[in-house]
């Protein structure tokens, strides 16, 4: 309970979502849900910030989801300042055709609860470039 207390005020994020790392010494900060429920709380609590989510719409048996895989979780810890979400279309497809998401991978950037951006297919160059475009830099980045 405490850490999906955590998970949702803010912290905790990358102890959620050590199952997506391949190594448990370097955990992803890509957070995995499998509860709509638990989707729903995030999501809801997310539209009163100003940050940016990229949510990966993705299927266990997807190729190009695995294949974009190592990519989502080099951004997630590349970009601290953005929220990583995986969301498996099979096990929450509630969510996946709430947002009308019809192939796989899609990628949805969401701020403040609104869509900004979508890129659908396993297209990691595109996907970066709307990362950067979105997020808030950093006041001191160089």
């Amino acid at each position: 309970m405490g850490s999906y207390l955590s998970s949702l005020l803010g912290g905790g994020e990358s102890q959620a979502a050590t199952e997506e790392s391949g190594s448990p010494s370097e955990p992803s900060r890509v957070i995995a849900f499998h509860s709509s429920n638990r989707w729903q709380l995030h999501f809801n609590s997310s539209k009163q910030l100003n940050k940016l989510i990229v949510v990966d719409f993705a299927a266990s048996w997807c190729g190009p989801c695995k294949f974009m895989e190592p990519a989502i979780n080099a951004m997630a810890s590349k970009y601290t300042d953005v929220d990583f979400v995986k969301i498996d279309v099979d096990e929450l497809s509630d969510v996946a055709k709430e947002f009308g998401v019809q192939a796989m991978p899609t990628f949805l950037l969401l701020k403040q609860g609104k869509e900004v951006e979508r890129v659908v297919g396993a297209k990691k160059d595109e996907l970066e470039k709307k990362i950067l475009k979105h997020r808030e830099a950093p006041k001191y980045a160089a």
